[in-house]
């Protein structure tokens, strides 16, 4: 059965993802999106995956659990392993984000990231962060990264500190726990921790236009431990497509909006 007791979501009443316990009054301001599966492909069910992104044909994929983190590129119609790395010093391995001729990789709370030459991923440098290591994803200029709070953190992609910050906001309330993140459309995506939601966030304001309801997505995995969470988005430019996965998943699915 899908644990919704577990989901922090509030469809009607005030839109916020902030915890449990929280009013339910009336219809919410941000729309809430269905998704309708386009494609199914097999996942690894052992991956607890904090990372992921497509490009050049392939998916590449960081997963976490301190000593067992590594980054892989994976074919997407097999799901095999094509390749990987161990993320070093038994690091929990969190989001990844490519750059240029990079892969750039942040680690939970240990506050170390790594720079990978890209697409061979060997190791090329080491930086250095305060606070948690989430989610990364990019857009034209900046890196943007979350750590578990409400507020993103944008990087300058060559020194990697920190420029500045978005918070996010959905009716004027903040929405923490912003968690696996992707750049689709001029907007970020953004897993929420421990709810079937994905925030569709405006990167100017940081308000959240809407939400993408996973629950189907849920169903059809069906799986009972807790961890087994939504966390993975992956956007392949070329041919406009979305991806989804969980952590412990066996499927990564191709999405799309009804209508």
């Amino acid at each position: 059965m899908v644990k919704s007791a577990a989901r922090f979501t509030l469809f009607l009443g005030l839109a916020v993802l902030n915890g449990p316990g929280l009013p339910v009054e009336a219809e919410a301001a941000v729309p809430v999106l269905p998704v309708q599966i386009v494609a199914r492909y097999p996942h690894d069910p052992s991956a607890f995956t904090e990372g992921l992104l497509y490009r050049d044909g392939f998916l590449y994929e960081s997963t976490g659990l301190s000593g067992r983190s590594v980054i892989r590129k994976v074919a997407l119609q097999s799901g095999k392993t094509l390749s990987q790395t161990t993320v070093p010093d038994g690091h929990f391995g969190e989001g990844i984000v490519d750059w240029g001729n990079t892969l750039i990789s942040i680690t939970w709370r240990s506050g170390n990231g790594y720079v990978w030459n890209f697409p061979s991923l060997t190791l090329k440098d080491h930086f250095t962060y305060t606070g948690e290591g989430w989610g990364l994803t990019h857009d034209s200029h900046t890196l943007i990264m979350s750590d578990g709070t409400s507020c993103l953190k944008r990087l300058d992609p060559v020194t990697l500190h920190v420029i500045g910050r978005l918070c996010v906001t959905a009716d004027g309330i903040a929405v923490n726990r912003l968690n696996e993140l992707e750049y689709i459309h001029g907007e970020i995506w953004a897993n929420i921790w421990m709810t079937p939601e994905i925030a569709r966030i405006d990167p100017e304001t940081g308000q959240v236009k809407s939400w993408v309801d996973l629950t189907v997505l849920e169903e059809q995995v069906n799986l009972d431990d807790p961890d087994a969470v939504p966390n993975g988005i992956a956007y392949d430019r070329t041919t406009d497509r979305v991806f989804i996965t969980g952590k412990y998943w066996p499927y990564l699915y191709q999405i799309r909006f009804p209508g």
